[in-house]
């Protein structure tokens, strides 16, 4: 059974008032004096965020456990620092953006300018376990049609400094302004994915490989193929969710190259139109079909989805999990929908980012 492990970005934020606060140096000083040897959280591009990795879990219910573990964990090492932490994948109260003082985010402000001060945005990253390069670059080419619906369920930004933006995922808009990120076409081979990377990284446009942003790619670190449309989720069986989905993805689309179907080979033109479509609406509207590209509503588009990984999810005994939690994200809403009742039934951003902050840990 294939491994799964969740990197998740969390907004620093201050318990009594909401505002983002730029304390991960402290945040991370806490936590090493706790476990000098951790390796469990990380600094972000920006001071006001924090970010944890999982280790590598075949169970879904350990994959929970862990998550909810370091969330309550990044809370208690941000509570020594005076602040708290939030799942949300961007700030709803206004924002000044500190950049960390490193070399490669220095590098990173100088060379893109405003477009780095506006990356306070919050991710969840998901790595699924791959045999070889050749099944991960096959995987890659074959699920680009399908995580928008991951974006669509795990969709968790719709305000932007103190404004509704309108978008169910704002913070994939805003990520889409690095020159490296988005969909791409099939690559069809490791040989060329790799020949891509190395000719991306020496145009100069990008500092290493590190910043090829792809939605779905190969990690440098680990052999899984990394899987980077979602937002932050708020309830952390969000999380779970996405990432039964994205190893069910995975698993099919190997089982496909193995029996010699081809991807289906959408332009990036529609892949693009694909995932805005899924921002702008989350679940509470119509989506794009991944294999005909035609609007439908999302429950019809989810129900696509668990239907085209049904066998996967069978045999790695998720597939009752996977429907329930779709079912149940389909009826409460995902995290865009939840703050937007929050700010209607209070009335306060200040509200939402407080009340978010206790759905953070539960």
């Amino acid at each position: 059974m294939r491994t799964v492990g969740v990197e998740e970005e969390l907004l620093l934020v201050d318990p009594e008032t909401g505002d983002p606060q730029a304390r991960s140096s402290a945040v991370l000083a806490h936590a090493a004096l706790d476990d000098p040897d951790q390796h469990v959280f990380e600094k972000e591009l920006h001071n006001q965020m924090l970010e944890f990795a999982t280790h590598p879990q075949s169970g879904m219910e350990e994959l929970r456990a862990e998550i909810l573990r370091c969330r309550k964990e990044a809370a208690r090492h941000a509570g020594e620092s005076g602040c708290t932490v939030a799942a949300l994948a961007t700030s709803p109260l206004p924002v000044s953006p500190a950049v960390g003082v490193g070399r490669r985010y220095q590098w990173m402000a100088r060379q893109y300018g405003i477009a780095t001060q506006e990356q306070l945005v919050l991710g969840c990253h998901v790595h699924v376990s791959v045999e070889s390069d050749e099944e991960a670059v096959a995987v890659v080419d074959r699920i680009q049609p399908w995580l928008s619906v991951l974006s669509a369920l795990s969709a968790n930004s719709p305000f932007w400094q103190g404004k509704d933006t309108r978008y169910s995922s704002y913070r994939s808009r805003v990520w889409q302004r690095w020159p490296s990120a988005g969909p791409t076409e099939p690559f069809r081979s490791a040989e060329r994915y790799h020949r891509r990377v190395a000719d991306m990284v020496a145009t100069g446009v990008i500092l290493d490989e590190g910043m090829i942003y792809f939605d779905a790619r190969l990690s440098r670190r680990y052999p899984t193929v990394e899987i980077r449309v979602a937002d932050v989720c708020l309830h952390a069986d969000t999380a779970v969710l996405v990432a039964t989905l994205a190893r069910g993805l995975v698993e099919t689309a190997a089982r496909q190259w193995r029996a010699g179907r081809e991807p289906m080979g959408h332009s990036v033109s529609l892949l693009r139109l694909a995932a805005w479509r899924a921002a702008r609406s989350g679940l509470t509207e119509e989506l794009l079909h991944p294999a005909t590209m035609r609007r439908l509503p999302a429950e019809t588009v989810v129900r696509a989805l668990l239907h085209h990984i049904g066998d996967a999810l069978a045999d790695n005994g998720d597939l009752d999990r996977a429907r329930e939690a779709c079912a149940e994200q389909l009826r409460r809403g995902n995290g865009a929908q939840v703050q937007r009742e929050l700010m209607e039934r209070t009335g306060s951003l200040r509200d939402v980012v407080t009340e978010c902050v206790r759905h953070t840990q539960v």
